[in-house]
């Protein structure tokens, strides 16, 4: 399959697929974000999960079905690897290691997303940029992130006045320092003391499915 991989920008704020709509490739990001949302009929959306070097985006092609029902959008711009959809769908019917991972990959996306509901309902927007800022710097190279507030609240749901709130904060406090965007950690254990323990729950689960490319 390396020989059919083709590397591809990420542009910030790309689509890569609408829900409902058929998964033609899957992407596995190299130095980028991309995120999994869910879109109500206004409108308005929310993030369900996010996926960068620890991933793939697009598993739903290899678990049965042929469209997805959320939205993909590069949350931080950088490049990814694309590979044809039916081609790791035939790898993974021919099961073994593949599909073992594959497998692997996918509970610990089930538990990001559940993780991220309960966070949703009942936390900060304060506790959930901490989790969020965490959790896409530990699917990065480096503890920078390339996006704007605008996204970031419309990943969380919330008012983009809260964003700027929180991550006020948190730059006030020598955790981050944001320039127009772009965002660098400056010092992820205070990060990790002021997010709520969703954060944790998430790491532990992806450091036992996937210990090879756990974060941390």
């Amino acid at each position: 399959m390396s020989r059919r991989l083709e590397k591809v920008p990420m542009g910030l704020g790309e689509v890569l697929y609408e829900s409902g709509r058929h998964v033609d490739h899957v992407y596995f990001p190299a130095d980028c974000i991309v995120s999994l949302l869910y879109v109500l009929e206004n409108g308005a959306s929310a993030e369900i999960a996010v996926v960068g070097n620890e991933g793939v985006v697009g598993v739903s092609i290899f678990m049965g079905g042929e469209t997805t029902p959320s939205r993909a959008v590069v949350q931080s711009a950088g490049s990814a690897y694309r590979l044809p959809g039916q081609m790791i769908k035939d790898e993974f019917i021919r099961g073994g290691a593949m599909q073992h991972l594959m497998l692997r990959y996918t509970q610990s996306l089930i538990t990001q997303m559940a993780q991220t509901a309960v966070c949703n309902r009942h936390h900060s927007v304060d506790q959930q940029l901490c989790r969020w800022l965490l959790l896409s710097i530990d699917r990065l190279p480096t503890p920078e992130i390339t996006t704007t507030q605008e996204l970031i609240a419309s990943m969380l749901g919330v008012r983009r006045e809260g964003v700027t709130e929180a991550a006020g904060k948190l730059q006030k406090a020598g955790v981050i320092r944001y320039r127009r965007g772009h965002i660098s950690v400056l010092d992820r254990p205070r990060l990790e003391a002021m997010s709520c323990e969703c954060y944790e729950v998430v790491r532990r689960e992806t450091a036992r499915l996937l210990p090879i490319v756990a974060p941390h």
